[in-house]
């Protein structure tokens, strides 16, 4: 594992730079050495995109935040043909999608042509306009953003939207102790240099190595034989509780399987580990399946939704 002590290292610089956001910061890493796109969740404040910025500085990749709103259209994501009136032809002009990282910040609150447009370049790395189809970069990853509260004037994303992402993750306020160091730094730093600028020696090449590294990251077929059936666990709820009878509409898909798998190889990496341990997978299956569980009203009503059913189930199977 050549690129695992850079990896390390980085670990450690954002961790200076983002205070109490420890889970968010190895979601993110996670999210770039397993090649997934990233939802985060979570009130106004607790450093989303600071740091995103942060990660994109220190792996040296090209770096774009769109702010949606309900008037962005396709092509202010994918680019356009703007006509040359001098030579009389169309010229593309590239989107801000065509950078490795990009930041799309509130994202519920673009219309579904957009979510639309986007979802193509999730899932295939691919733009078409004009119908030319386009490559985006390899290291091409969507680290999304939105608020649980601002409902008004949204539009929620679409199951086939949501299962694009690898993780969706739910942020919480720091403790009183992190909040407390966060004052003292902001303090320090409010008239000096940016903060969010990281040292390190991470290349996009180096990026693309270390999910090869990931890839090679062992697991026994016992783990893997873990893995469908907490997935498979969550098509059958009356195996877990008679009671969740008629509270699902859709289960997780064999993706959530794929992605749990590369997603607690990458945590396995990041804890300097050649291996995958049944903590691993425990760890990630809430970022990974909050997503992919779809509950009706009834559910609803009686106040269960993914959280619970997936503690649940964590709960009741065991690595065989």
């Amino acid at each position: 594992m050549q690129t695992q002590p850079t990896f390390l290292q980085l670990r450690c610089h954002l961790e200076s730079i983002i205070v109490g956001q420890t889970k968010l910061l190895d979601r993110l890493l996670i999210a770039v050495l397993s090649g997934g796109h990233i939802l985060l969740e979570g009130l106004p404040g607790l450093a989303k995109t600071r740091a995103v910025t942060a990660l994109a500085s220190g792996i040296h990749a090209s770096f774009q935040r769109i702010q949606f709103t309900p008037d962005l259209m396709p092509a202010d994501l994918t680019g356009s043909d703007i006509f040359n009136p001098n030579d009389r032809t169309f010229n593309f002009i590239t989107g801000p999608l065509f950078h490795e990282i990009v930041l799309a910040d509130e994202i519920n609150r673009a219309p579904p042509k957009v979510q639309s447009a986007l979802l193509e370049a999730m899932q295939e790395h691919q733009i078409t306009v004009g119908g030319v189809t386009r490559d985006l970069p390899d290291l091409f990853i969507v680290m999304a953003t939105q608020n649980p509260l601002e409902q008004s004037g949204t539009y929620p994303l679409p199951e086939a939207q949501l299962d694009r992402f690898l993780l969706h993750v739910v942020l919480d306020y720091p403790s009183a102790a992190d909040e407390l160091l966060i004052l003292q730094r902001d303090q320090q730093s409010y008239f000096g240099a940016d903060t969010a600028a990281v040292d390190s020696a991470l290349k996009p090449e180096t990026v693309l190595a270390a999910r090869r590294e990931v890839a090679k990251v062992h697991i026994e077929e016992v783990l893997e034989k873990y893995i469908i059936q907490l997935v498979g666990a969550t098509r059958e709820l009356t195996q877990i509780d008679d009671q969740w009878q008629g509270y699902l509409r859709a289960g997780a898909s064999p993706r959530a399987s794929i992605a749990l798998l590369r997603a607690s190889s990458a945590l396995a990496y990041l804890n300097g580990r050649e291996y995958v341990i049944p903590e691993d997978i425990v760890e990630m299956a809430p970022d990974v399946l909050r997503h992919r569980i779809v509950l009706n009203h009834t559910a609803r009503t009686a106040n269960v939704d993914a959280d619970a059913i997936i503690q649940r189930i964590l709960a009741e199977i065991t690595v065989p």
